[in-house]
């Protein structure tokens, strides 16, 4: 059995994004966004996506609509969807997400946005086959 306290995993972990657990069919993946960063605008072809935000406060621009996000809130993200979350807050914006199928490498652990965007751009960062 995998189980993971969540809120407590997501706060302790200062990193971009670290994968905490890939199926076959959905991944789990919590993202620390420092204050004024942002995931960057971006469109999964393939994938739908669910966020649940831990701590922090910021913005969900999904599809053109903008809406304040914080504790406790859950935004769907379909595939093929633009999609971006910013933190506008004084503290980092801690989330976890739900990939279905999984979107990043087993296991991958990006301190930073810029290390997170070189191993996708480097084709490191590649899901496993299904």
């Amino acid at each position: 059995m995998e189980h993971f306290d969540i809120a407590t995993t997501a706060e302790k972990s200062a990193d971009f994004r670290r994968v905490l657990w890939t199926g076959e069919h959905t991944q789990l993946v919590i993202m620390t966004i420092p204050p004024d960063g942002e995931i960057g605008e971006e469109t999964h072809d393939e994938n739908d996506q669910i966020l649940s935000f831990v701590s922090g406060v910021g913005k969900a621009v999904v599809a053109g609509e903008s809406r304040a996000v914080g504790p406790g809130d859950v935004v769907v993200v379909p595939a093929g969807v633009q999609h971006n979350f910013l933190n506008d807050g004084p503290n980092p914006l801690v989330l976890y997400t739900v990939y279905g199928p999984p979107d990043h490498a087993d296991g991958a652990v990006h301190r930073t946005k810029e290390e997170a965007d070189a191993a996708e751009e480097s084709g490191q960062d590649q899901p496993p086959p299904s």
